[in-house]
């Protein structure tokens, strides 16, 4: 049997990871929503910030991945106002006038980004003492992660109150790059080829440490994305984006758990870049 996918927000770094390693599955047909085309790929041109223009691709489809909104965290009000908070009512009101029963949100770790602004840099290095999970409290650290808060509790009152969607999962997604950067290395590599610092500098090395315990490698994301669609069970739960580092501060046992995440990569089997980055 065939689960149809509609993907908004296509094609930014999380939606073609899922592109990249689920597309081509038998068991799901995607639709691609986002604001602009794609000549590889047939799609569906809309703004999540106007209803009508949208609501149609709804129509037929299983499951909604979504993905579309303002992804940084210098996003002003009335960007995230616009993009993040209006595109996510229209998208669940959309779902539920469609009856799409499951509904994947990216959400952020920025959520609960102020435990980061806290304990930085030392919260980058191996032991220390801090372990984040979906029953932390939510400590935003910017309009953007305040607003997917929001959208979180928009998520669980539509399942609580309404038909449909009848299922949200809310994926607090970490690090995951472009396929070109997708190691522990990458923003260290990129801010490098970029001319921002030399390799080997304290801000390269500090990159690294970071980017050691928040990176979600393209497949390990997908594998998540994956186990939400299979699942029958959850109606409303928070999972945590994250690969299997040793140095992360967010616990993924929960989504080990109840959806049965498993993350193959760990930012601390890197030692060096990729050869030829």
């Amino acid at each position: 049997m065939t689960t149809n996918v509609l993907l908004t927000g296509a094609f930014g770094r999380v939606g073609t990871a899922i592109i990249d390693h689920l597309a081509d599955r038998d068991e799901y047909e995607f639709t691609y929503l986002n604001r602009s085309e794609r000549e590889e790929y047939d799609t569906f041109v809309a703004d999540v910030s106007n209803y009508e223009e949208m609501r149609p691709a709804f129509d037929d489809q299983d499951a909604v991945i979504h993905l579309a909104g303002y992804p940084e965290t210098d996003g002003t009000w009335e960007q995230i106002l616009q993009n993040n908070i209006i595109g996510m009512q229209n998208t669940l009101q959309a779902a539920r006038d469609a009856e799409v029963p499951k509904f994947i949100f990216g959400s952020t770790n920025h959520v609960v980004g102020m435990y980061e602004a806290e304990f930085a840099p030392e919260l980058y290095e191996p032991g220390f003492d801090l372990l984040v999970d979906q029953d932390s409290p939510r400590r935003p650290d910017s309009y953007y992660g305040t607003s997917k808060s929001f959208d979180e509790d928009l998520g669980r009152y539509y399942v609580e109150n309404y038909d449909y969607p009848e299922q949200f999962y809310s994926l607090r997604i970490c690090s995951v790059r472009h396929e070109e950067y997708d190691h522990p290395y990458g923003d260290a590599e990129h801010g490098a080829d970029e001319g921002e610092w030399e390799r080997g500098s304290p801000e390269y090395d500090l990159k690294v440490a970071r980017m050691k315990a928040m990176w979600q490698s393209r497949r390990d994301l997908a594998q998540q994305v994956d186990c939400c669609l299979r699942d029958d069970d959850v109606e409303y739960d928070v999972f945590f984006g994250v690969s299997d580092n040793d140095r992360r501060w967010f616990s993924i046992e929960h989504g080990r758990d109840v959806i049965g995440y498993d993350p193959q990569d760990n930012g601390e089997e890197w030692d060096a870049p990729p050869e030829g980055n």
